[in-house]
């Protein structure tokens, strides 16, 4: 038996194994984009299975991995970046607001500093205008691109 006998007889394992290795990679990336295809290599595998040839494979995978992306993915979207009461989950520096950080470079009156938080150092300046020292506590009350707006706690 030959490779190309080989594949043509097992095709639709390909497939299973194209779908699997799509699964491994969407928990690698979690954009949900990569589980879309998948979902059509799942249904390229089916076409297989059920006797289609390879233009119905390649056309049941383009199909539902198209469909997928239009109809699921927002879905998942939609309903995975919320919090336990329905709103809106913050995330990358949107999540900082309301968190409570130290100071990590004094914050000139009317300039800036640093604030650790987490681990991560941020640029911040005071709400009011007004200097912090080294170690004291500041919450994050608002950002402005990547700079926070603190004021002491």
């Amino acid at each position: 038996m030959t490779v190309a006998d080989f594949f043509a007889a097992n095709v639709w394992q390909c497939w299973g194994a194209v779908a699997i290795l799509l699964l491994v990679a969407e928990l690698l990336t979690s954009t949900f984009y990569v589980l879309c295809f998948s979902v059509g290599a799942l249904a390229a595998m089916t076409a297989s299975l059920m006797g289609g040839g390879l233009y119905a494979q390649l056309a049941a995978f383009a199909i539902f991995s198209l469909l997928s992306i239009m109809l699921v993915r927002p879905f998942v979207i939609k309903y995975l970046h919320k919090n336990r009461d329905g709103e809106e989950r913050p995330s990358n520096a949107d999540a900082l607001i309301g968190r409570v950080g130290t100071v990590s470079q004094r914050i000139e009156a009317g300039g800036y500093g640093r604030v650790a938080i987490d681990g991560d150092d941020w640029k911040a300046e005071t709400t009011d205008g007004s200097s912090v020292e080294v170690g004291e506590k500041v919450a994050v009350r608002d950002r402005e691109s990547i700079i926070l707006k603190v004021e002491t706690v």
